[in-house]
């Protein structure tokens, strides 16, 4: 009976299994008709977009063009950088600066030590002032002189050079050191070094150098003064000026305070003369083929009768004195030396007036003169007999030094 009925339903089994493939496939098709029917077909002129295309549409369509946004980027970065580079720049520029200015003291103080120590001759009273030597001063004032020169250094004394007390007064009050500046004779301790050191004994007011005296060694002369002056005072300013030129001290003073913030100032008449070839005229430069052609002027430098120079310069002519070049004119040299330097040039014509009437008439007109002299002379023409005369008139008046406050 079970036979019978297996053999029953084998056929109905069949059929099913048949019928359901069919039904299967039938299903299938009717799918994909029904799909390919409803999926709408892309666009040829529209593209796909991917993420970071959308973000460049959201861009556009907020007004910001990624070209322009990537530019500025660019630029933006770009100020960064050079900012960056000009800070660091400026850092360097700073900090070079401040090593310039480390070694240049250092170097001073050396050059004191070496002084002492060497035994360089100094005035009784720079003896006497060792242990305080180092005070800070305004100014030092150097008199260039020679042996023959005794009745300009008296006539200087008896006007505008204060004497004996006073000039004492004018060093512990005023900060301001004057000093007549000389070295010796080619014969040592000769006629003419006994009488500067009698002169120096009664006075007091020299100050002596490790040099020889010639008129064509001023250029070596102003070296050694620099350097032995630096050694010898700690001050703002160092001035040379020759023995027949009128000065009024406290104008001169409060002219160069203006100045005392600036580190490396050169304070003078400014000019730029001719450089004579030929042998035989006075200033003659024996080297005058370096200034180039026939013809040609020097660079601009300061007059020689009177000029000012801060301490940093005054400390770099002393550590480099043995380097310097030195030229026939000693006012030439000094330009020279500062050539290639960041030097400011400071061109001030009060420091380079002429004798009555010229420094008279401004001295009315409340404009008082630092120097005068006379141009054809290149001082004080006959200034043993004259400078009193020029003092009288042109003088800024005893009262104004010791009532100047020089801040």
């Amino acid at each position: 009976m079970s036979m019978k009925i297996r053999g029953e339903l084998a056929p109905k089994s069949a059929v099913s299994r048949k019928w359901t493939l069919l039904l299967c496939v039938g299903c299938f098709c009717a799918g994909m008709l029904i799909t390919s029917r409803w999926t709408v077909p892309e666009s040829k002129g529209i593209a796909r977009t991917t993420a970071v295309e959308a973000e460049k549409l959201k861009l556009v369509s907020e007004g910001c063009n990624p070209k322009i946004l990537h530019q500025k980027d660019v630029k933006r970065d770009s100020k960064d950088i050079i900012g960056e580079v000009f800070r660091t720049h400026n850092a360097i520029h700073t900090l070079d600066k401040t090593i310039s200015n480390l070694e240049m003291e250092l170097a001073a103080a050396r050059a004191a030590q070496e002084s002492s120590v060497s035994g360089a001759p100094l005035s009784e009273d720079i003896k006497m002032d060792e242990p305080n030597r180092r005070r800070k001063y305004l100014m030092v004032i150097g008199i260039n002189t020679a042996f023959s020169s005794r009745k300009r250094r008296d006539s200087v004394r008896a006007t505008w050079m204060p004497q004996g007390e006073k000039r004492k007064k004018l060093e512990e009050e005023k900060g301001i050191i004057v000093r007549f500046v000389i070295g010796h004779s080619a014969t040592p301790g000769g006629i003419l070094d006994r009488a500067v050191e009698a002169e120096d004994r009664k006075h007091g007011d020299f100050l002596r150098l490790e040099h020889v005296e010639g008129y064509l060694e001023l250029s070596a002369k102003t070296k050694i003064y620099f350097a032995t002056a630096v050694a010898t005072w700690d001050a703002d300013f160092y001035i040379k000026v020759d023995d027949d030129v009128h000065v009024n001290i406290a104008t001169l003073g409060e002219t160069l305070v203006r100045y005392r913030p600036k580190r490396r100032v050169y304070i003078g008449c400014m000019k730029s003369g001719p450089v004579l070839s030929q042998k035989g005229v006075r200033y003659h430069e024996p080297e005058h083929w370096k200034f180039g052609e026939s013809g040609n002027k020097y660079f601009r430098h300061a007059t020689g009768q009177l000029y000012a120079i801060s301490k940093d310069l005054a400390t770099y002519i002393s550590i480099n004195q043995h380097v310097l070049h030195k030229y026939a004119n000693e006012d030439v040299s000094l330009g020279s030396w500062f050539i290639g330097l960041d030097v400011e040039h400071i061109d001030d014509r009060r420091l380079c007036c002429g004798t009555p009437p010229d420094c008279e008439w401004k001295a009315q007109a409340g404009n008082i003169c630092v120097a005068s002299f006379d141009w054809s002379c290149s001082g004080i023409c006959r200034s043993a007999e004259r400078i009193k005369e020029v003092h009288r008139r042109c003088g800024e008046g005893e009262n104004a030094l010791w009532s100047a406050t020089f801040r």
